[in-house]
């Protein structure tokens, strides 16, 4: 039995068939249009997304490990054949894309040693993110591995990045005053903040845990935060958000609680399930843990 205070998503295949009804099988579907999680293989459920349709296209692809996935098992492969996996799925959603599309695709640091350049070689790479994923109890013969990379791509030079939409709210050690008033800060009872632009590294993301109410017992959900980010920086409201590797939700439930359009595939019918729920809840609850009032705030801000 869950404590009272334990919020994670984890109900069985059994219990699923309310929330599976309301999903798209890709086997049975003419074509994919927005606003859906279609349950199946990424590669033939892309041949039913229109082409030149995607806004913004969010990858989390299984990392080069050796995982179990409620049933769906993905075995380590050698370094070629992972990038060969890789230059699949990226031939594949290619054609998806707007000329005007943004591209993040997430891995840990030995993916990232081959995602890294076939993101290069397909997209303009614009930059290389790295948050800091503070969770685990560390390792005993090495370094607490606590950081992933997400690289940051477009299809041309034209693009949308909302800069204004992702600032974050820092505390100010050395606030300077002109004429006695504050200057480029601002002043509160929980003391001296400011607006700063959005670095590349990310140091303000809390993993889901047991209390959240977006935790899953999916083995690697990202946060709500961290595609809320990439989502406010890279799309416009009414914009359509792909994601091929969907798992529990994440990137669509962010989605419909920014105003974006979504296209949700997984081939696991148990994630699906949990990402349905989720959305179900995202109609009504629009909250994202440390995001408020429009702006981002520190880890363990309070909020």
């Amino acid at each position: 039995m869950k404590s009272k205070r334990n919020k994670t998503i984890d109900f069985p295949i059994d219990k699923a068939d309310k929330y599976l009804s309301k999903c798209a099988k890709v086997s049975a579907a003419a074509k994919l249009e927005p606003n859906v999680i279609a349950i199946g293989d990424a590669f033939d459920a892309l041949k039913k997304i229109k082409d030149r349709s995607v806004d913004l296209l969010i990858v989390d692809p299984p990392y080069n490990l050796s995982k179990d996935f409620h049933g769906k098992t993905f075995k380590k492969m050698d370094g070629e054949k992972y990038a060969e996996y890789t230059r699949a799925w990226i031939s594949a959603v290619l054609p998806k894309l707007k000329e005007t599309a943004s591209v993040y695709v997430c891995c840990d640091w030995i993916s990232s040693l081959e995602i890294g350049k076939l993101i290069a070689e397909n997209f303009i790479l614009r930059n290389r993110i790295t948050w800091e994923r503070e969770k685990g109890r560390g390792a005993k013969s090495n370094w607490k591995n606590s950081m992933e990379d997400i690289f940051f791509a477009t299809v041309s030079d034209k693009y949308t990045f909302n800069l204004e939409a992702v600032k974050q709210r820092r505390k100010v050690l050395a606030p300077y005053r002109e004429n006695g008033q504050p200057k480029d800060w601002e002043e509160t009872a929980d003391g001296n903040f400011r607006l700063t632009c959005p670095s590349n590294f990310w140091d303000d993301i809390s993993v889901p845990y047991w209390s959240m109410k977006e935790n899953t017992a999916h083995p690697t959900q990202k946060p709500e935060k961290l595609l809320a980010k990439m989502i406010l920086a890279s799309s416009n409201a009414g914009d359509v958000v792909l994601d091929i590797f969907a798992g529990s939700g994440s990137t669509g439930v962010t989605a419909e609680k920014l105003g974006r359009k979504y296209i949700m595939i997984e081939q696991n019918p148990l994630y699906c399930a949990w990402a349905q729920y989720r959305l179900e809840l995202a109609k009504t609850d629009k909250s994202i843990q440390g995001y408020y009032d429009g702006v981002f705030f520190e880890r363990n801000a309070g909020k």
